[in-house]
């Protein structure tokens, strides 16, 4: 997989239009973005329909971006599965490009996708512990449930309450657009 480092990139923005596209959820993106980037979430990014909606033609190529490198890493697998290989990560993300001073629109804080998870798991197993006192024990299969799907998330990389928290309004951006 091609990489980028985050000056070299600007220097390249700078010189001409390139396809940056940031695969964080929507409100990441609205929080603090690179100034060309468009935001193309990683849950629903469809290599082909991005590669087709290209403006700058296909050989050049398409820089995907997230926070800190891990998402755009999977977003460019994702593109080479589909059989798009001109594709380039971005070296250590947004974090990195608004480090180097480079610029980024900054626009409303949201609240972190995982906080919102370990919230949601905890209220849960209190829940399951709570009503197993007090209603049924069955209740406490609720608090084994939650566990289970830790255990899961942790081991697999892949957790379906953030992908269900991930959906929910508070965590979209309304009118269709993100930006500040």
């Amino acid at each position: 997989m091609q990489t980028i480092d985050v000056k070299q990139l600007a220097d390249k923005a700078t010189e001409g239009e390139v396809d940056l596209i940031d695969v964080r959820m929507p409100t990441e993106f609205r929080e603090v973005h690179a100034e060309c980037a468009k935001n193309v979430p990683l849950e629903s990014l469809d290599p082909n329909e991005v590669a087709g909606s290209r403006s700058n033609g296909s050989a050049e190529p398409i820089y995907l971006i997230c926070r800190s490198g891990n998402r755009s890493a999977q977003a460019c697998k994702k593109f080479i599965d589909a059989g798009i290989e001109n594709v380039v990560n971005v070296e250590g993300g947004t974090t990195a490009w608004a480090a180097a001073g480079l610029p980024v629109v900054r626009g409303k804080k949201a609240f972190p996708l995982m906080q919102q998870v370990q919230i949601t798991a905890g209220f849960l197993v209190v829940l399951g512990v709570v009503l197993g006192y007090f209603v049924h024990p069955y209740f406490v299969a609720l608090s084994g449930f939650v566990g289970a799907g830790l255990m899961f998330a942790g081991s697999t990389g892949l957790c379906p309450m953030a992908s269900l928290i991930a959906k929910m309004p508070w965590n979209q951006c309304g009118g269709g657009s993100c930006s500040a």
